[in-house]
């Protein structure tokens, strides 16, 4: 009677997290033959989570002469899949014209690549031609961390009177080689968050990973940023990708994905009260800390009006030298992130600029 109890429980616990897993986006990075689209459709349509069926048509490439999309015949397979499968589908556009064909072919909605949402002309030319049609557009992040170019790229669509607007993280672009492809600096899409609270926030760790194996991992944690769902580009054979071979999922793949994601979410037994108790911990130091920064300006304040009074140097290099070393190497007796640290003494040391320009110009 208990077992049965308790898994009872755990089904109606997966239940309520699969209404919480809003969207699931899946399909291959590009629609490269009308037996692979199909192929790829029908398994992944056995999927319980999956919203729509995706697949490029028309890729922006970096170099010329790679593969670039098969091009408005892909819509036709979109559309057959459609039919036999009852997926619905969506791809890229980056013009009018791709907008204009993708509606003639009936598709269930459209996304905005990263190259396109950093380019303000191409976004309005894209918002204008879909005026009078309220069909679901999902905004890619640009490919720099502009939070303001991603902003204004929403604010665009909504303008032009499309009411479902979601957007895609996918990460951002970083001369520095690391552990992702591109870095998800998460901070941005929970900014954007901020600024939209009823926005649907859908992570694409495909393109932040660009490693298939790592795939799982930052699903996981992207859920439990509180996301609405994921983008993941699905391949019957990934090896034999026409592009992005490396980050792309078997269906059998994304279906363990989903289901650790879930069963992951539904073994989560930490009681709400003690997760508060510990936040207003957190927020009781917060308040201390903010208080310490206070008092910290008011003594940057008096040694601004020395200096002035005594016409002596704002800023002396060996000094502030001398603080970030030590501020590191006290970072690093509190086991805390230097490189954090270091970002965190620049800023207070920015804010302490500011002051000493104020005063010497008053």
């Amino acid at each position: 009677m208990g077992n049965h109890h308790r898994s009872f429980e755990l089904t109606k616990k997966q239940n309520q997290l699969r209404e919480s897993f809003k969207q699931l986006i899946a399909g291959p990075c590009s629609a490269e033959t009308r037996e692979q689209v199909l192929a790829t459709a029908k398994e992944v349509s056995e999927i319980d989570e999956l919203t729509y069926f995706r697949a490029g048509i028309w890729k922006p490439r970096t170099a010329p002469g790679s593969f670039e999309g098969i091009g408005a015949e892909g819509l036709d397979w979109l559309k057959e899949a459609k039919h036999e499968y009852g997926v619905k589908s969506i791809t890229e556009v980056a013009t009018p014209e791709h907008v204009e064909a993708c509606l003639k072919a009936g598709l269930d909605a459209l996304w905005i690549g990263a190259r396109t949402t950093v380019n303000p002309f191409y976004i309005q030319q894209i918002a204008d031609s879909l005026k009078g049609v309220d069909i679901p557009v999902f905004i890619k992040n640009p490919i720099s961390p502009d939070v303001g170019l991603w902003m204004g790229a929403i604010e665009r669509f909504k303008l032009a009177g499309i009411s479902d607007v979601s957007v895609i993280h996918r990460g951002f672009f970083s001369y520095s080689k690391g552990v992702f492809r591109n870095p998800p600096m998460w901070e941005i899409p929970i900014k954007v968050k901020t600024e939209f609270p009823d926005l649907q926030i859908i992570c694409d760790p495909s393109h932040i990973t660009g490693d298939s194996k790592l795939i799982e991992e930052v699903s996981k944690f992207a859920m439990q940023l509180g996301m609405d769902g994921l983008m993941i580009e699905t391949h019957p054979s990934p090896p034999k990708a026409w592009s992005d071979a490396k980050q792309q999922v078997t269906p059998i793949h994304l279906k363990e994905i989903v289901n650790a994601i879930l069963l992951n979410k539904s073994d989560s037994d930490i009681s709400h009260s003690e997760i508060e108790r510990m936040r207003k911990d957190v927020d009781g130091i917060d308040t201390q800390t903010l208080q310490e920064i206070a008092k910290r300006m008011l003594m940057v304040k008096e040694i601004a009006k020395f200096k002035k009074e005594n016409s002596a140097t704002v800023f002396q290099h060996e000094r502030w030298k001398h603080v970030l070393e030590e501020s590191k190497k006290k970072a690093k007796e509190l086991g805390l992130n230097e490189e954090f640290v270091e970002d965190l003494m620049n800023l207070i040391h920015k804010e302490s600029l500011n002051i000493h320009h104020t005063i010497y110009n008053s």
